[in-house]
């Protein structure tokens, strides 16, 4: 299938780690496994399977860091403190680095991401009162990518425009690119109610970001976003879609990994991609692993 995407990126790592290769990660936490050879070598392998469908889609590739949650709130709960939150991030960006490197002659493009997580959880809403607070929250997590060579950050699942705001303005702070990623239920509008139309124009006229992305929501519950579309589509410019319709309370309660309809999953992305002029980053969240990400790049 030909497309005018440039970026395949991957996609629900912790779910796939998890049920799909038994992997522990406490508290869903991805970002330990850069510790250790075994562990980064399980990354590796990961990485590969997605470099892979851009060499074959001859698309570029974003390399996102294995690090939704290696911020200070979850850190703790793992028993992990600033300095060993810096390594880790600063670890995860080497790895990426190394792999982007050892591929070059065969994935033209190739971006290294932080990837940035919620303080909270990705199926509740925001726990910053206040951007400002949100801002100096993430500042250290942005700043350790940006120190280690990263292309931008992406923050990932956020539910609420005080956290996106945050990132925003941490990352200008700090001078590099950011991606704001939300998430929404079923109705298209995000966890807290707001629109996700509402929520892009907020952010923008605060701190633009580089640009916007969705993730964390099957195709099917971000259509409704788009019944009363406007500029703020052209914003919009990555999809990282769930493989299952089920709600995040539902997901959130599943001890199974629903991998969803394939082909539920690539119809429902053909019908959303008519919404979004400017998709060009396409990649999967949970439940989904490169076979999903291969079908919906049609390769």
């Amino acid at each position: 299938m030909a497309t005018s995407w440039r970026y395949v990126t991957d996609g629900g790592i912790e779910t796939d780690l998890i049920f799909n290769h038994g992997v522990d990660l406490p508290e869903f936490a991805a970002y330990p496994l850069v510790r250790t050879d075994e562990g980064r070598a399980l990354l590796r392998t990961y990485y590969e399977g997605y470099l892979r469908i851009a060499e074959v889609a001859g698309a570029g590739l974003r390399l996102e860091s294995p690090t939704w949650r290696a911020n200070p709130d979850w850190g703790a709960l793992l028993g992990d403190d600033a300095r060993t939150l810096d390594a880790d991030n600063r670890a995860a960006i080497e790895l990426l680095r190394d792999l982007a490197g050892e591929w070059s002659d065969r994935v033209a493009a190739i971006r290294v991401i932080g990837t940035i997580g919620p303080r909270g959880d990705g199926d509740a809403p925001g726990s910053s009162s206040r951007p400002d607070e949100a801002a100096e929250y993430h500042a250290a997590q942005i700043g350790s990518f940006a120190a280690a060579g990263a292309d931008e950050v992406a923050a990932l699942t956020l539910t609420d425009t005080r956290e996106a705001l945050g990132v925003a303005r941490a990352s200008a702070a700090a001078g590099i690119p950011a991606a704001v990623s939300f998430t929404v239920e079923t109705d298209g509008r995000l966890l807290d109610g707001t629109p996700l139309g509402d929520a892009v124009a907020s952010v923008d006229a605060d701190t633009p970001p580089a640009y916007f992305m969705v993730n964390c929501a099957h195709p099917q519950h971000l259509l409704p976003a788009f019944d009363e579309p406007g500029p703020w589509v052209e914003r919009i410019r990555g999809v990282r879609a769930n493989a299952s319709t089920r709600t995040h309370a539902e997901l959130d309660e599943a001890e199974t990994l629903d991998e969803g309809d394939l082909g539920v999953l690539v119809s429902s992305h053909r019908a959303l991609e008519q919404w979004l002029p400017a998709l060009e980053i396409v990649g999967g969240c949970c439940g989904t692993d490169a076979r999903h990400v291969a079908a919906l790049w049609g390769v």
